[in-house]
């Protein structure tokens, strides 16, 4: 594994300051942006490139999203101290060590083997391990830990899974991209049992998600 030296900081330096130039202004996420060694979640060809706002392919032909992509989602989530988290889609770990950094208690589900294998030993060599870390389904999410205060989908959905609605508190945040070729970045508050307020930001571009795990 590659060591995270000060060439590496200083590229992070550059990396947060590019984020607050597009608008990223939640103290908290770029403090955790800064604090990640985005290079070690990469393929070491690609490392060399980890600090610059560009998505890169990772193992089982997904990718890890853009810098930029991960920090609006994180600032969207409005993420407090000891939140219960629900991560839709751990890939690499870069998103879930984000939300760590933030002092969340993260809950992680991912479907490809691989992944789920890669994460959890980059996590635990880094120090930024989830409350809890799964193989599984991301469409039926975690009920035995529900209700989540926030959770947070990284791939393309077709629609908002009802399962993980049904798994967020009232008062709770969903962040979630909808659509098939491109998405709609939507927020989702919880308002009561049967009522939720939807919020439409910007076009984005994930992987799509997937039910079912693959071995």
């Amino acid at each position: 594994m590659s060591i995270d030296d000060f060439k590496s900081q200083g590229r992070r330096k550059m990396l947060v300051d590019l984020l607050i130039s597009k608008g990223i202004d939640n103290k908290q996420v770029l403090n955790a942006i800064n604090q990640i060694p985005r290079h070690l979640f990469l393929d070491s060809a690609f490392s060399e490139y980890a600090y610059i706002d560009e998505a890169f392919p990772i193992a089982a032909g997904q990718t890890i999203s853009h810098p930029y992509t991960v920090a609006f989602q994180t600032q969207l989530l409005d993420i407090q101290p000891l939140d219960k988290v629900l991560e839709i889609g751990t890939g690499s770990g870069y998103q879930t060590a984000v939300l760590v950094a933030m002092g969340a208690e993260v809950f992680t589900i991912e479907r490809q083997k691989e992944l789920y294998d890669f994460s959890k030993i980059i996590l635990k060599n880094i120090h930024f391990e989830p409350r809890y870390q799964t193989y599984g389904d991301g469409y039926k999410g975690l009920p035995t830990y529900a209700p989540f205060d926030k959770i947070i989908v990284t791939a393309g959905a077709p629609e908002i899974p009802k399962e993980l609605l049904k798994q967020l508190k009232i008062g709770g945040i969903m962040v979630i991209p909808i659509g098939n070729e491109s998405q709609k970045m939507i927020s989702i508050l919880r308002l009561n049992e049967e009522n939720f307020e939807m919020y439409e930001f910007g076009n984005f571009k994930f992987v799509p998600m997937l039910e079912s795990r693959e071995k």
